[in-house]
This record gives structure tokens, C-alpha cells and sequence, in this order.
């Protein structure tokens, strides 16, 4: 089950940063949240309770293929009276409500759904075009598109950041390109979606994330990790240590995308994530060190002689210089606030 939305690891953290949002571009709005159920999901109606809670008059029609299994995990947002539900496929869904913003935020991103790429690339092309189109119909002015930095294609070793403006992309005729190439697609059809009818939709490039709803035993390193400090089990770290990643609390993504969608740019991409680099193996120490884990790390491997060592750490000079983002949650905060939400 999630943690309520109103626990202090949730709303506190929440309620701390929303100086930093334009809270008042949703006042008398209809937002439509496609991917409503998931992490992303779990914290942007988190964020729109509290929205709520202080005053905004706002509505959100949410897309789930399955809401009964959301209000099950969840029953807390589930029954809120700002909240609708639409049942149905991001690919060919129908509603009749009209709509003010689009925040589209519908991929699956376990493991599961990377082993069958030709289903992720039509819920990613086909979905985006069901929903933009849909959007102009039901009369939205502003439409924010959540990418990812699998566009990139693969970190260059000498790099530290990727910035927005990187020609590197991901290789189209690799076989595991598929999410990225068609996130890559879905950011042109948003363009040229946007440029012929009129409408303001930013692109967010999404990289690495922690937070109560991250999954305790998937394939997010920081939740396996989290799940084994709380678990009383040694932390396992799969590989060797060596990649260097970066992660950006729950609380402070929910503010970054509803930034986004209120004052970001039409054709626009903009980095979501924390520009701290950590690797692998420090991240593991961290966990341990935070949450006063008395087992030890144990690394499966040791790293290779001279070997290339993978990055993923985004550039995020653009959102904080435009639009006064930030990674305000510490790493070892982000890790102390997931475990609180997760032991309530």
C-alpha cells in the first residue's frame, strides 16, 4: 500500500517546496494525468492534494487501465473529490470532460515491459498522438510531454553532464533503443504537434528518481538498496560499483513537472533529475550509513582494469536558470524521508 499523501515524508517535504511553484497557474483549472498510477502518478496527486488543501480550486481527470487497483494501494488519493477517473488505454481512451493542461506521463518503465519493445514503442508513439490529439479536442492550452534522458543514447565516458543541447542520441538501429527512440519520436510529434495547433507543450527529459512508490525489488538500484537496509538484509549491489548516477527526490519531481507544465517553453526540453553525480557503490554506503544499517555491502564483482565507466547524470543549468528549479532535497534526506514514508 502507498503511504498516505498527508504523512510528514510526503506532504511536509511538499508543503516545504511549494514556494518554488506557480501554484497559482492551476486555480480554476482541469488538469488530464495520463500515467496517473505509477511513481510519477503517486507524487503529482500528492502534490495536487496539497494544492488543494491550500486554497486551489483545481480538478484532475487521471488515466489508469486500472484505478480499482490504484484506489486499492491507495485509497487516500483514491476517493479525493478533485479527482476523476478515466479507465481505459493511453492509445485509444475517451472522455467527454473538458480540459485545461495535459501532463502526459504514461510509460511503463519496469523491466518487464523493456523485454516486449514493439508494445512500449506503440504505447509511446501511438499513446502521445491519442493523447495530444485528445487534448486539443477537450480544449487544453498547455501540454507538458515527460521524455526521458534514454534519448540521449549512451553517456560519452569524458562527459560529466549531458546538457539539452548534446547532438548524442540513441543508436536506431540497436535493438535496445526502443524506449529511447520512441521517447525521441514522441518529443518531435510533440513539436510539430504543438506548432500547428497552437498550443504550449514542453518536453521533461526524466533520468533517475527516489521516493515513497519507488519499488523495493525491481530494477531501481536506490529502492533494492532501501529495501535491503529496511529488510535487515546485507545491501547487494548487482555489478561492480563503478556507474555513476544521480537522483532527485519525489517531492521536488512533483514541483519540477508542474513548473514545467505552468511556465515551461513550446518545443522546449528540459532536464529533470539531480546534477550530483554518486556511484553505484557509494549509493549503497549511503543507504547503509542513513538509514544506520548494521549489515555491510556486499558487491558482486570487482570492477575491470581500465574499464569504461557508465554515467547517467543530467545537465540542469536550463531549468534552474529559467525556471528557478533546484535539487533542494539532499540525497541522504531523499533516502531518511523514503524509509519514514515506507515503515508508517
Amino acid at each position: 500500500m502507498l503511504p498516505d499523501p498527508r504523512h510528514p515524508a510526503v506532504q511536509g517535504r511538499l508543503a516545504e517546496l511549494l514556494p518554488h511553484l506557480d501554484a497559482a497557474a492551476f486555480a480554476g483549472r482541469t488538469v488530464l494525468l495520463t500515467g496517473g498510477t505509477g511513481f510519477f502518478g503517486y507524487w503529482l496527486l500528492s502534490l495536487f492534494d496539497l494544492l488543494t488543501q491550500r486554497g486551489v480550486d483545481l480538478k484532475v481527470r487521471a488515466l489508469s487501465r486500472h484505478p480499482d487497483e490504484f484506489a486499492a494501494r491507495s485509497p487516500w488519493l483514491a476517493s479525493r473529490p478533485w479527482l476523476s477517473w478515466i479507465k481505459g488505454n493511453v492509445r485509444d481512451f475517451r472522455d467527454n470532460a473538458p480540459i485545461d493542461f495535459v501532463l502526459h506521463a504514461a510509460t511503463d518503465t519496469d523491466a518487464d515491459a523493456h523485454r516486449q519493445p514493439l508494445a512500449i514503442m506503440d504505447d509511446i508513439l501511438l499513446g502521445t498522438r491519442h493523447t495530444l490529439t485528445h487534448g486539443h479536442g477537450a480544449g487544453a492550452t498547455r501540454m507538458l510531454y515527460v521524455s526521458s534522458g534514454a534519448v540521449y543514447g549512451p553517456q560519452p565516458t569524458h562527459l560529466e553532464h549531458l546538457a539539452e543541447d548534446t547532438s548524442f542520441a540513441c543508436d536506431a538501429c540497436h535493438p535496445g533503443s526502443a524506449y529511447g527512440e520512441a521517447k525521441r519520436a514522441a518529443e518531435q510529434w510533440s513539436l510539430q504537434f504543438g506548432l500547428a495547433h497552437g498550443i504550449n507543450i514542453p518536453v521533461a527529459r526524466c533520468f533517475a528518481f527516489v521516493g515513497a512508490g519507488l519499488p523495493l525489488d525491481g530494477h531501481f538500484a536506490i529502492g533494492n538498496f532501501i529495501g535491503d537496509a529496511l529488510a535487515g538484509r546485507p545491501i547487494q549491489v548487482a555489478g561492480d560499483g563503478t556507474p555513476l548516477r544521480s537522483y532527485l527526490y519525489g517531492a521536488d519531481l512533483a514541483i519540477w513537472l508542474l513548473q514545467l507544465l505552468a511556465r515551461g517553453e513550446h518545443g522546449r526540453a528540459y532536464n529533470v533529475g539531480s546534477d550530483r553525480a554518486i556511484s553505484i557503490g557509494e549509493l549503497a554506503e549511503t543507504v547503509r550509513h542513513t538509514l544506520a544499517s548494521p549489515h555491510p555491502v556486499r558487491i558482486a564483482r570487482q570492477a575491470a582494469d581500465n574499464a569504461l565507466r557508465s554515467r547517467y547524470i543530467p545537465a540542469t543549468q536550463r531549468a534552474r536558470g529559467e525556471l528557478g528549479l533546484d535539487t533542494w532535497t539532499a540525497l541522504p534526506d531523499a533516502i531518511r524521508l523514503t524509509a519514514e514514508a515506507l515503515a508508517t
